[in-house]
């Protein structure tokens, strides 16, 4: 990414870095004064979802903040190990809510990894557009409800419109607009309706125009610059050190992108940059987003492209239920098709791990399969788990007022977090 424009300094305050946290503990601890315990959340707007601050302040200073998550009470891990692996899929839906579409794809690479499949070109074509328009999603409500937190009401206008044309996009390709469950484990719902790909183009040469217009909006506002800048700064080693993935911690200087390091789907075969930024703050992090919705943009268009043809699902006699006017017709695709849809896929025994580059970092899934349609175990590596955790350290020496920044710069999302 380009070095960042100095138009605006950014308020000289107190305890914006890492090592001036340290430093204002250092010169409060003998200091003796009654402090105040405040609990923001777990309804409250600014917590993005049922999170919960336990906060000590000493004044408008936070000096102490631990983050109390598990309000929602789901156990979607428990409740994968009691089903099919292709009944778990509207599960994932309700991870990260506001990208189901990747939730679904992550899910479905692991159990087919476990299987030793891989996906026809145009299914994993047609996978990487649903990946990238939910990226796209994501990052347009992270930025816009960011920018509504700390007083830019109008960029939230701009790229809520721009997601209902995703939610349009979903529902023509998908039959549901939020909850998708679109991804099958070996290949899709259904291909491509008429009308998609050029719905697409569409869209994405509106949304370009409105990405330059919400940075035009932003980038040299001073009220925005003069909220982010400097403000929850997370240095390199400590993002590392603490798990952080995605764009939290490309925006400390990290190069870590699975679509690069670890490709999958044919992520390989596409032309795109991986932004990056040194500063680690909270405009840092919001330029990241900025730069990877345009990056998405550009891979979107290189798949339509690019789209091969053929079919979009795996092609196993066994495992995969058939055609329904063959199923119709024949007694012994009938029989298959009630045993793979009782019984579900047979799955052999082994371990496996599969981690996708999901808007919101790393969203992984371990499978423990003893053989057979139900895993054994399953566990789910969520990045919003994992940002979250660096809040106890990220949060004290700031100011009461700088919290909405940070964590909307950290743009999390609790139904991951409570799996």
């Amino acid at each position: 990414m380009s070095t960042r424009t100095t138009e605006f300094e950014a308020p000289d305050t107190l305890a914006r870095t890492t090592s001036a946290v340290d430093q204002y503990h250092a010169e409060t601890d003998d200091l003796m004064g009654e402090k105040m315990v405040l609990n923001m959340g777990p309804s409250h707007p600014a917590t993005h979802g049922v999170l919960r601050l336990i906060l000590e302040l000493d004044g408008e200073v936070i000096s102490k903040a631990d983050p109390d998550v598990g309000f929602l009470h789901r156990g979607d891990e428990k409740i994968a190990e009691n089903m099919h692996y292709n009944q778990f899929v509207p599960y994932t839906d309700r991870l990260d809510y506001l990208a189901p579409l990747a939730n679904n794809v992550a899910y479905a690479c692991a159990v087919e990894k476990l299987m030793g499949w891989t996906l026809p070109p145009r299914g994993q074509a047609l996978r990487v557009l649903c990946c990238e328009l939910a990226r796209i999603s994501s990052h347009m409500l992270g930025v816009g409800v960011c920018a509504m937190d700390v007083g830019a009401m109008t960029v939230f206008l701009y790229t809520f419109t721009e997601r209902e044309k995703i939610y349009n996009l979903c529902e023509q390709l998908t039959g549901a607009r939020f909850t998708t469950s679109y991804t099958r484990v070996g290949g899709q719902l259904r291909d491509m309706p008429p009308g998609f790909e050029q719905a697409v183009r569409t869209f994405l040469d509106q949304c370009s125009v409105t990405i330059d217009e919400c940075g035009k909006l932003l980038d040299n506002n001073k009220i925005f610059r003069d909220r982010m800048c400097d403000i929850g700064v997370i240095g390199k080693n400590v993002a590392i050190d603490w798990g952080l993935t995605g764009p939290n911690l490309r925006a400390s200087g990290a190069t870590r992108d699975l679509r690069k390091d670890r490709p999958y789907l044919g992520y390989e075969q596409y032309d795109f940059d991986i932004p990056i930024a040194e500063e680690g703050d909270c405009y840092a992090r919001y330029q990241v987003r900025m730069e990877e919705m345009r990056q998405s943009i550009k891979i979107c268009r290189q798949v339509l492209d690019t789209m091969p043809s053929g079919p979009v699902n795996l092609a196993d006699p066994k495992n995969m239920l058939q055609n329904k006017e063959k199923v119709l017709m024949s007694m012994e695709e009938l029989i298959h098709h009630f045993i793979v849809s009782t019984q579900g896929i047979d799955a052999p025994k082994g371990e496996v791990y599969f981690g996708a580059e999901n808007p919101k970092g790393e969203l992984g899934f371990y499978i423990h399969s003893t053989g057979g349609g139900v895993p054994h175990r399953l566990k789910i590596r969520s990045p919003s788990f994992c940002n979250l955790s660096l809040i106890s350290k990220l949060l004290p020496g700031h100011m009461v007022s700088d919290i909405p920044a940070i964590l909307g710069s950290l743009d999390f999302v609790m139904g991951e977090c409570d799996r």
